[in-house]
């Protein structure tokens, strides 16, 4: 399928979870923090606030006796992120061939995170060449997941109208996420393959588990199921 006659006209990337694996670096750094300051928190609590935004966890670590103030936590578990994937960006496998896959056929990604601009922008640096046309992170002055704000503002960005982000793929793992990308009317692909919890019955129009058989044509195809059930 060529450029010419895909519907398709962007796709927008959660972040954790969805390109990158990188819940067990919050994880661990979450329980670093939590251990060093008389706090407890586990695998299961850490699972628990995954794609949600920072200072929501944070506040859920001082509940849990950590002996730090929302902003020194946050700040702890950013710099902690940042470090790690400073080092190493950890790519969900097969996801750099769809990011590769979508450029050459013209279709635009869009970075939409609620992590800090640093962290984004690490990405978009390390992502394939060209691969991204732009992002929007928790720095930016929009409501956060699971408002439909940062979504709109993404295709805003592209220049891409409301009531034509239907023809846009929204790729997401966490409940809030999936809820944010639907309420903006993309057309939201839920990721099943690398969350804990399941997401398997959340609002998306579809899901997939991985990403082995995705490519423009594939993401395409479920932009025209769905306009046809309109």
């Amino acid at each position: 399928m060529t450029e010419t006659n895909l519907m398709i006209k962007a796709v927008f990337w959660d972040m954790d979870g969805t390109l990158i694996d990188s819940d067990p670096y919050w994880h661990e750094g979450e329980m670093k923090i939590a251990a060093a300051h008389g706090g407890y928190w586990d695998e299961e609590l850490a699972w628990q606030g995954s794609g949600t935004p920072v200072p929501d966890v944070a506040r859920r670590m001082v509940e849990h006796g950590c002996q730090l103030s929302i902003e020194e936590i946050g700040q702890g578990m950013i710099d902690y992120v940042a470090q790690k994937e400073f080092e190493r960006i950890p790519w969900i496998e097969g996801v750099e061939d769809v990011l590769v896959a979508l450029r050459d056929a013209g279709v635009p990604s869009m970075l939409v995170t609620t992590s800090p601009r640093h962290l984004a922008e690490n990405l978009v640096v390390q992502a394939p060449a060209g691969a991204f046309a732009g992002y929007v992170c928790g720095d930016d002055d929009v409501e956060k997941k699971p408002s439909p704000a940062p979504y709109l503002e993404a295709g805003r960005r592209l220049g891409i109208a409301p009531e034509d982000m239907k023809y846009c793929i929204a790729i997401e793992d966490s409940m809030s996420g999936l809820r944010s990308a639907v309420a903006s009317g993309a057309t939201t692909i839920g990721q099943t393959g690398f969350m804990q919890i399941d997401n398997s019955n959340g609002p998306q129009f579809a899901s997939i588990k991985g990403y082995e058989g995705i490519d423009a044509a594939s993401l395409d195809a479920f932009v025209r199921q769905r306009v046809s059930q309109v």
